[in-house]
């Protein structure tokens, strides 16, 4: 069974940095596009940034400039660095990803990790 699991959330200061971790685990064929969702609190989930096999990421306007999405296809994991992180980057982020199994394909979803921007 496929599973997403994030990690590297936590407590920073404005200004600060954060690097997000995300490991698909199970049969997996190939993982299409792999993704970051975030939910602020009393807000909707909001797309953060995307990144297709073989093609450019792509951002939400208001990451643009301090977050970096990246993929290491052989650990089947995606990574978003946060730099220079505000206050209202604070929610819960989670991972999403378009994964071929041997069976199906369908997009998962990670539990989410907080990520809290305080002083």
């Amino acid at each position: 069974q496929v599973q997403l699991v994030e990690s590297g959330g936590g407590l920073v200061q404005p200004g600060g940095s954060l690097r997000l971790s995300c490991a698909a685990s199970g049969i997996i064929f190939s993982i299409k596009t792999m993704g970051w969702y975030r939910q602020a609190p009393g807000k909707e989930r909001e797309l953060v940034a995307y990144i297709p096999s073989g093609s450019d990421p792509n951002y939400a306007d208001s990451v643009k400039g301090r977050f970096t999405i990246s993929r290491d296809n052989a650990k089947n994991t995606v990574y978003l660095q946060m730099n220079s992180l505000k206050p209202e980057d604070t929610g819960v982020y989670y991972c999403n990803a378009d994964i071929r199994s041997l069976t199906m394909s369908r997009v998962y979803w990670g539990q989410g990790t907080q990520v809290t921007v305080s002083s």
